[in-house]
């Protein structure tokens, strides 16, 4: 008697490995596919966006050379002066103050009897603190007001502070001598008007 051998072969099983391969393989391919295709959109994403940023970045620079050029030309030329601009040329010209000519004429009316330490001026108010020796004879209050009524009456002053008046005086004693402190505020046009309207 021979010895058969019997193979049983399920082929349905080399058939199912060999689909699942075939799927595998097809799975794989596709995802590759995706990928590149993914790549390739965002890729060509980016280079749109850098192409439309370029041009924005380019419109950018071709403005603020055109901006930078119209400055230039607007600087150099007279043309282009707004009425605003020439109100407060005008107005700066007329409200400005000469002050060599009033210390010329403040230096003018100021007597022997009398001097002034310190002044000063601040929102249109030129305030002079000056002192004067008492003396019986004299009658110092009329002293200070004399010297008021002659700033006044000299128009290098009065015409750019209409306005004067006398403001705190005080006696004092220094080294056994007896002086009066006065203070003395002349008003400018501006400042005498902001008062009036302040009243």
């Amino acid at each position: 008697m021979t010895n058969v051998f019997y193979f049983k072969i399920n082929l349905n099983k080399f058939g199912e490995m060999k689909l699942q391969a075939e799927r595998e393989n097809k799975t794989f391919r596709n995802a590759v596919i995706a990928y590149l295709v993914g790549t390739l959109i965002m890729f060509g994403g980016l280079f749109y966006l850098n192409g439309i940023l370029k041009k924005k970045v380019e419109n950018r620079r071709k403005f603020l050379t055109t901006t930078e050029a119209q400055l230039k030309q607007f600087q150099a030329s007279e043309e282009y002066l707004s009425m605003v601009d020439v109100d407060r040329l005008a107005q700066t010209f007329n409200n400005r103050i000469f002050w060599a000519k009033k210390l010329v004429a403040l230096s003018d009316e100021i007597t022997h009897s009398l001097a002034v330490r310190k002044f000063t001026y601040s929102n249109g108010v030129l305030t002079l603190n000056g002192i004067t020796p008492v003396d019986n004879n004299v009658k110092e209050l009329d002293l200070i007001n004399d010297f008021i009524q002659r700033l006044l009456a000299n128009p290098e002053i009065s015409n750019d502070f209409p306005q004067i008046k006398s403001g705190l005086i005080t006696k004092q004693l220094a080294k056994d001598t007896a002086i009066l402190e006065f203070v003395i505020e002349c008003y400018s046009r501006e400042a005498s008007e902001s008062r009036r309207s302040g009243q």
